[in-house]
């Protein structure tokens, strides 16, 4: 998938990825690989959010995928809109090289004890 992480906090997680080696047969960025991008950023940040011990563990993601991206890189911004115990949810909003919003996803982790 080729992202990488450029900003990590419990409330913000930043991080890119290449259009290339994303696409689907039609040469646009596929959906699915916004959605992996959204759920990396999303889940850095819930576990940073639960801290040390603890675990996240995804349980619903949605997106929308507002346009197409066919070259470059795209951009996640993943902002904590809930911060519990036990769940945490961040919005993540994806943009182009050109900063037109791709695509919004928000996913929600539930936080507990590490086995």
């Amino acid at each position: 998938m080729g992202i990488e992480i450029t900003e990590a906090s419990p409330d913000r997680v930043v991080g890119k990825m290449p259009v290339k080696g994303n696409t689907q047969p039609y040469g646009l960025l596929h959906g699915g690989a916004s959605c992996v991008l959204a759920e990396t950023l999303g889940s850095v940040g819930s576990a940073l959010h639960a801290g040390e011990g603890r675990i996240a563990v995804g349980i619903e993601i949605n997106a929308t995928h507002h346009r197409s991206a066919t070259e470059g890189f795209v951009t996640g911004v993943a902002t904590k809109v809930h911060g519990g115990r036990s769940l945490a949810t961040f919005e993540i909003v994806i943009t182009d090289d050109r900063d037109r919003r791709v695509c919004t996803a928000r996913l929600s982790c539930m936080l507990r004890d590490s086995a």
